[in-house]
């Protein structure tokens, strides 16, 4: 319930923002218009006054650009053409307004719906069957409203899809290409996992192995009770360790709580294992798919191992937010910043990310904080 109306106060946000960038383009499209028709017929001038006409359009298209990823998680090419910016911004205006005009009717439903609760206070209720009606058509107007936010946002990609693109053609091209990245970079982070492993293995669990046998042969050899004895304290106490960093390494690999108790404990257990303070903030309507909750879950382990042993913070805030298509992680550290995202950790979640057709981006000034977010699909 929580996520539906998040997601509708989102749409309602960016719709009421589309709103008032509809004001603007269309201004645009009215001066651009009649600037490019006064020198048709002049090629010199026709050029002269589209350079910055096209420098115009581009930002307005990537303004929408951004309120259309941001707001109503529709994602649009950055690759397009002058002529189909023009285009775009003459007819969008249209379909902005038209939002705000489903916004207004919300607001009225809403009122009508409310009615009966503020009524006793401005009337004297003399008509309670109009108070009845008046509040059943408020609340179904408000229902045909709520469905009208998805039906416009869903209007808006398609819009900018077919005059921005990609084609058809091109998506496939895109897609293909995009593939056979993820599919290099998914054989990469499967053999740096396996050097990790056999690194942890070999530097931790096998050096605590070799530690307990030589205890344990010391043990044996002794001829005293009392040093004999201390040595098989000390080889208990060893075999804890290893214990323990076995437990660790296997962590590492692959949680168990994760299929087991889903990835909100599994997000809870990596808080309370944390030897930093960490705030965890989760908000999941319904327990997102295999692939994105183990992704998710890496995304925010490695990133709070990473702040633990590099940034110099002292707390670290993580959200984590899940609706029927996206699932949104931030994670940010009051650390002193400057996290590389070519370095190795980094980009490997990067390559997690981006095998599920996500997105993963680092934020780290010099100085303060670093923060790092990632969108992943979850459909």
């Amino acid at each position: 319930m929580n996520t539906a109306v998040r997601r509708g106060a989102r749409l309602g946000t960016g719709l009421a923002m589309g709103g008032s960038t509809a004001v603007v383009e269309l201004a645009f499209s009215l001066l651009a218009g009649t600037a490019l028709l006064l020198v048709h017929a002049w090629p010199r001038g026709r050029r002269a006054v589209m350079r910055p006409v096209a420098a115009g359009a581009r930002r307005l298209v990537d303004l929408e650009r951004h309120r259309l990823r941001t707001m109503l998680g529709e994602r649009v090419s950055a690759s397009y053409e002058p002529d189909r910016a023009l285009l775009y911004l003459a007819t969008r205006w249209a379909l902005g307004l038209f939002g705000v005009v489903v916004l207004l009717a919300a607001v009225v439903g809403v009122g009508y719906g409310t009615f009966f609760v503020y009524a006793w206070a401005i009337t004297d209720l003399k008509n309670p069957d109009e108070l009845a009606l008046g509040t059943f058509g408020g609340l179904f107007l408000l229902f045909l409203t709520s469905r009208g936010f998805f039906e416009v946002a869903a209007l808006e990609g398609k819009l900018a899809r077919y005059f921005l693109g990609p084609s058809q053609q091109e998506e496939l091209e895109r897609r293909i290409e995009q593939l056979a990245v993820s599919r290099a970079g998914v054989v990469d982070v499967v053999h740096d996992e396996r050097r990790r492993i056999e690194r942890d293995l070999h530097d931790g669990v096998q050096q605590g192995l070799v530690a307990l046998g030589m205890l344990l042969g010391r043990a044996r050899r002794s001829s005293d009770a009392r040093h004999a004895d201390e040595l098989l304290r000390q080889a208990h106490e060893q075999a804890g360790q290893v214990l323990n960093e076995l437990r660790e390494v296997a962590w590492r690999v692959y949680p168990t709580v994760l299929d087991e108790a889903g990835l909100r404990v599994a997000l809870e257990t990596v808080a309370e294992r944390s030897p930093m303070p960490v705030r965890l903030r989760c908000w999941l309507g319904s327990e997102p798919p295999k692939a994105a909750a183990t992704v998710a879950y890496f995304v925010v382990s490695e990133s709070v191992t990473n702040a633990v042993k590099h940034s110099g913070a002292t707390s670290i805030d993580v959200r984590v937010e899940e609706d029927t298509r996206m699932l949104r992680i931030r994670v940010t550290d009051d650390g002193k910043g400057g996290a590389d995202a070519a370095g190795s950790g980094l980009f490997g979640l990067a390559r997690r990310v981006e095998a599920l057709d996500g997105l993963l981006r680092v934020d780290s000034p010099h100085g303060g904080p670093t923060t790092i977010t990632a969108e992943i699909p979850c459909e």
